[in-house]
């Protein structure tokens, strides 16, 4: 409970104990119990900001998460051979988040995209519903070894969907479980559980 209750804070970085308990299914109340352990150890905090209370990790509790990390996951081998086919991937869906907040023009290579271009953002779209028939697989090896990085394919999925059936909100936003949020958040736990850093992940 411990180990998933904190991993979970790692993924999210601010989030109240719901937030926290749905994103691996756990008992509301046992995760309750667990965070405030961590508390007294040193390793989680639980602060207000605009309003709004929730969870996040000290530099202890960082460095306990991957020290759990790394003794569940023993040899990295199997995890690091899909993180390489992850990369080509990774660079595919920056560069269509950048192309859903940018359309340049011949006068303003930073130009916002306005959504009044059909035809671009169809092209993004595509290139997602690409991203997301290549998540599958990556999603599989990862689960089989470990079980906790399953539903990552299936959120994508979902948040595609809902983009191209005319919410585009669900492509880029951060306070929904958009395409982007996901994808980022999948990042994140590549990252954390090979224990490298974004800027330094070979």
């Amino acid at each position: 409970m411990m180990h998933l209750a904190l991993h979970a804070v790692r993924l999210l970085g601010f989030a109240d104990t719901p937030a926290v308990a749905q994103r691996f299914d756990l008992p509301q109340q046992a995760v309750e119990d667990a965070l405030k352990d961590a508390e007294a150890e040193g390793w989680t905090t639980r602060s207000t900001f605009a309003g709004t209370s929730g969870w996040s990790l000290t530099d202890a509790g960082r460095a306990e998460n991957e020290r759990r990390l790394a003794v569940e996951l023993g040899n990295p081998d199997a995890v690091r051979d899909v993180y390489a086919d992850f990369l080509p991937l990774n660079a595919v869906l920056q560069q269509a988040c950048t192309d859903w907040q940018l359309r340049p023009t011949p006068t303003d290579p930073l130009a916002a995209n306005d959504h009044s271009d059909p035809a671009w953002d169809a092209g993004v779209l595509h290139e997602l519903e690409v991203l997301d028939t290549a998540l599958a697989p990556i999603t599989a090896r990862l689960t089989s070894v470990l079980p906790r990085f399953r539903g990552y394919d299936t959120r994508f999925s979902t948040a595609l969907a809902r983009a191209t059936a005319g919410d585009t909100s669900w492509v880029d936003r951060s306070d929904v479980d958009s395409c982007h949020r996901v994808w980022f958040e999948l990042h994140e736990d590549l990252l954390a559980t090979l224990n490298l850093y974004r800027g330094n992940e070979i």
